[in-house]
């Protein structure tokens, strides 16, 4: 936890410190995801599939969409936060291809 400043109300002091637990949360749950697209684009390479796959981002897409509606987060949000992240998988499973010596 970070060290708060002087004069911080004490529940503003607390949710900050719940934020930063959210943030550790995320960073350790996106290291858990691209361990385990990295597996993916492995399988991938070896079997020399594209390193993307426009019909299941598009189901993901449309079910990320849902989870965030029920969730009362923004949808748009979501959809540009898993377009980040399909982006730099993407990006991922095609140096594995280039390393397994079949074509992006």
């Amino acid at each position: 936890m970070t060290q708060e400043p002087a004069g911080i109300p004490p529940e503003l002091a607390r949710l900050r410190h719940s934020i930063d637990n959210i943030d550790a949360a995320l960073v350790y749950l996106l290291a858990e995801r691209f361990k385990a697209t990295k597996q993916v684009g492995v399988l991938k390479a070896q079997r020399g599939l594209p390193p993307s796959d426009p019909g299941r981002e598009e189901r993901q897409v449309n079910r990320l969409r849902e989870l965030a509606h029920q969730a009362d987060l923004d949808p748009v949000f979501a959809e540009k936060f898993l377009e980040f992240i399909v982006a730099e998988v993407i990006r991922h499973h095609e140096a594995l291809a280039q390393d397994h010596g079949t074509d992006a």
